[in-house]
């Protein structure tokens, strides 16, 4: 069972990944490999960040 990252880490993951991609060494399908390892991270942080807008409006909601 694998715990779940937080979005400060996933957004350091894609950091990471990006500055792989940048080295001109990176064979073409490592390179493929990251571009989609980083795609990833990046669309688990963006559903992370609207889970947190939802629930921020849920409680705005509940104030009124």
């Amino acid at each position: 069972m694998s715990e779940e990252m937080s979005f400060e880490t996933k957004i350091i993951n894609a950091k990471a990944i990006l500055e792989k991609l940048m080295d001109p060494t990176l064979p073409m399908n490592e390179s493929v490999k990251a571009y989609e390892n980083g795609m990833n991270e990046l669309r688990d942080a963006e559903k992370m960040l609207e889970q947190a807008q939802l629930q921020i409006q849920i409680i705005k909601n509940q104030d009124h």
